[in-house]
């Protein structure tokens, strides 16, 4: 993979995380998510 390209995804990954990080509890549980499991959300299985 390009390197762009990880730094293209790395930086959405940041910024879906900073916008989840953003909502409410009740909001996360609507989308089926806790607050401790953004990231993986986000990432999923591959942790990056």
């Amino acid at each position: 993979m390009r390197v762009i390209e990880k730094i293209k995804r790395f930086t959405e990954a940041r910024r879906a995380i900073r916008e989840l990080s953003a909502l409410d509890d009740h909001a996360l549980a609507d989308l089926g998510i806790s607050r401790s499991h953004i990231a993986f959300a986000v990432n999923g299985s591959r942790g990056n």
